[in-house]
């Protein structure tokens, strides 16, 4: 059973800064190039799932990352509230349309787990819809993997209380990154203890496991999710067509 509270939130405190910076480097190239092998093969996929509070550094792992990787078979969506044609159907008709295809690298910004997540928070959904869209969640995570050859990694980005508060404050401080100013991201902050419930639920009843990645430093966070994503492109034996 996972526990957020006794995970921390930094790196180990013999990591040297330096030399992930570096391995991050290099595995952010073998990433570029596996991912060209696996756009000329086109018999696998990969749907990499980021998941955190408010600047825990979604955009920053995605552009640390896949900084080398083509943008002929790469794309991200991020998750933003449904629209009214979205709100008409079931919570994962919207998502299935924004799977990878064969030879694809999808990364979700945000995702499906949202809809247990915020709407559990505000309590605008029951205890039992929750339960119900999370058994649908596990069918159908395990249905891409089945049916469409997708590896499925999912990264909850773990960040502080403290850091969160001092990453929100910089959008207000500095210019460069006022745009992403949102007054709703401090209210949110409101309910810290309940999304971190909500998170521990949805990642101890993932069939998929997660894997926990502290963000405090956002050196080690790029180091951790770039590892298992070069782990993963590696176990595919991705290789170039004969012909």
């Amino acid at each position: 059973m996972i526990k957020l509270s006794e995970i921390s939130t930094k790196p180990p405190a013999e990591a040297d800064e330096q030399k992930i910076k570096k391995l991050t480097d290099d595995l952010s190239e073998r990433i570029g190039d596996l991912n060209e092998i696996m756009r000329a093969q086109r018999k696998h996929s990969l749907l990499v799932i980021l998941q955190g509070m408010d600047g825990s550094g979604k955009d920053g792992a995605v552009k640390k990352v896949f900084k080398d990787c083509t943008h002929f078979n790469l794309s991200v969506y991020a998750f933003k509230k449904p629209t009214e044609i979205e709100f008409g159907h079931d919570f994962l008709w919207r998502v299935h349309q924004q799977v990878p295809s064969k030879g694809d690298i999808k990364i979700f910004n945000r995702s499906h787990y949202e809809d247990i997540l915020v709407q559990r928070v505000h309590r605008w959904i029951d205890e039992e819809r929750v339960e119900k869209r999370m058994a649908a969640i596990n069918a159908f995570e395990e249905l891409i993997v089945f049916d469409n050859n997708t590896t499925i990694l999912k990264f909850y980005l773990h960040i502080s209380e403290k850091e969160q508060k001092k990453q929100l404050q910089e959008r207000i401080d500095e210019a460069d990154k006022r745009w992403k100013h949102n007054d709703g991201d401090w209210k949110e902050r409101e309910h810290w203890d309940e999304y971190m419930r909500c998170y521990e639920y949805a990642i101890n009843q993932s069939n998929i496991p997660w894997t926990i990645v502290p963000v405090d430093e956002r050196w080690y966070r790029d180091y951790i999710i770039a590892q298992k994503v070069c782990d993963a492109m590696e176990a595919m034996n991705l290789q170039y067509p004969a012909e």
